[in-house]
């Protein structure tokens, strides 16, 4: 495992101290650069990174449609639960992550272009062979597992070398990128739907791979490494370390508080934060919208998250970042608590109005821990630490998914048609959600008090 054994390299960065933007002075701003040809390529780095996300999570978000369109179809999905339909795209979200050191790694060694090729390979051979499918594992191996393979090799790139162009502001490049996950779900959302009923969902699912690889692997074309990050890299491959295996976390990060506080924030809070994200469209049928308004509140929340990850990583550039993540984190248990949770025992006029402004607040707010989450673990850990904890722990926010989502999903009771079930049934879903942002808020915490102890920290900037 990454955190076992160092090897000679790793013993080596382990002498170097553990400190918030220890290498800071290594980042290229573009806005403090001499260099045009830095400034146009940080640009293109940020626009490529945004329509991978755009495509491979923004399809990967869009889920909630196939979900509502799947309990409803009888075939291969026929008396399946939904939490069993539920698990096609939950495989889809926590193998974009689970893969994340090696993804990381292999970025590193055989350059972001040849992973972003092999991920639009993946990714759209997973659609295409999902067309095919005649029973419900087929979905699972194909929408689910190979999908979330090629989401991975899409996803981890962009988010891995974006931060290195950048310094002061980090936190609105990074809003910028994440946002096309929201920009993706508002746009394939009402998309995937349409076509579902105009030419079926085996025929959608076609179009979207042969669509998804031309804009994979045409922005995973522009990626390129940071000057200082590829000289790093170069230096690293002369040291003889293998191109296959991730890159060994340093022993001094992985054993530290501050490690242990974000890794169980970043796993609690990813066990919550894809609940709300794929069960809007079926829920919003339960208070009694119609399926068209179902599509149209997976596109609400997708548009608000990707305006919010864009407000709140400039804000978090000024404000703190780790005290902008803290903030919106604390914000989102609070209206899934307050919203969210009474409107499954309200009056379905009272429900209707508090669920409308739930999914545009908690949009807003937990999205922004994902945009947040990448420009906090540079300031944690260094940007010489970044590639190997960065994959380490979004590892482990993978797994998070993995268990919580198909767990929380599970709570959902009643028939697995959606005609037969009521709000009710959502209930100790919606609490348990809660619970685990509440929990994950005291690990932000925790976190933010760690690091406050660190030489040269502030409690804001």
């Amino acid at each position: 495992m990454a955190m076992t054994r160092m090897s000679t390299s790793s013993r080596q960065t382990a002498r170097l101290p553990i400190e918030p933007e220890s290498v800071g002075q290594m980042a290229v701003d573009p806005a403090d650069s001499a260099s045009s040809s830095l400034r146009r390529r940080a640009v293109l780095v940020v626009v490529s990174s945004f329509t991978l996300t755009l495509t491979a999570c923004g399809l990967n978000f869009a889920f909630g449609v196939y979900q509502e369109l799947y309990e409803s179809l009888g075939g291969p999905f026929a008396n399946a639960s939904s939490a069993q339909i539920d698990l096609i795209g939950t495989l889809g979200v926590s193998l974009m992550t689970i893969g994340a050191p090696y993804a990381s790694a292999w970025t590193k060694s055989y350059s972001p272009r040849t992973i972003s090729l092999v991920g639009a390979t993946l990714f759209a051979l997973a659609n295409i062979l999902a067309s095919f499918g005649q029973e419900l594992w087929h979905f699972h191996l194909t929408q689910g597992l190979l999908l979330g393979c090629g989401t991975c090799l899409a996803y981890i790139p962009a988010v891995t070398i974006t931060p290195g162009w950048f310094k002061e502001s980090r936190g609105l490049a990074m809003g910028i990128v994440l946002s096309g996950t929201g920009v993706g779900g508002t746009l394939w959302a009402p998309v995937l739907r349409a076509l579902n009923a105009k030419i079926g969902f085996r025929n959608t699912l076609r179009l979207t791979g042969g669509l998804s690889f031309v804009l994979i692997a045409g922005s995973g074309w522009v990626l390129k490494w940071s000057p200082d990050i590829e000289a790093r890299n170069r230096l690293e491959a002369s040291l003889g370390r293998s191109r296959l295996r991730p890159p060994l976390a340093n022993w001094q990060v992985v054993r530290s508080r501050i490690f242990a506080a974000q890794a169980a924030s970043a796993i609690v809070q990813a066990a919550a934060y894809y609940v709300p994200v794929y069960f809007i469209s079926t829920y919003a049928k339960t208070l009694g919208y119609s399926t068209i308004a179902g599509a149209n509140f997976i596109a609400l929340s997708n548009g608000t998250s990707a305006v919010g990850k864009i407000a709140l990583g400039y804000i978090a550039d000024r404000a703190g970042r780790l005290n902008t993540l803290l903030l919106c984190t604390l914000l989102s248990a609070v209206f899934t608590l307050a919203l969210w949770f009474p409107s499954t025992t309200s009056s379905q006029s009272t429900g209707k109005h508090l669920f409308a402004a739930y999914v545009v607040l908690y949009s807003i707010t937990a999205g922004a821990y994902v945009s947040l989450f990448p420009t906090v673990l540079v300031e944690l850990f260094g940007v010489q630490h970044f590639a190997s904890v960065n994959g380490l722990l979004y590892m482990l926010r993978g797994f998070g998914t993995l268990v919580g989502t198909p767990s929380v999903g599970a709570l959902i009771r009643g028939s697995s048609s959606v005609t037969a079930r009521s709000a009710i049934h959502y209930t100790n879903s919606s609490l348990l959600v809660g619970s685990l942002l509440a929990s994950a808020t005291i690990c932000c915490i925790w976190v933010r008090v760690e690091a406050f102890h660190k030489p040269g920290s502030r409690w804001i900037g």
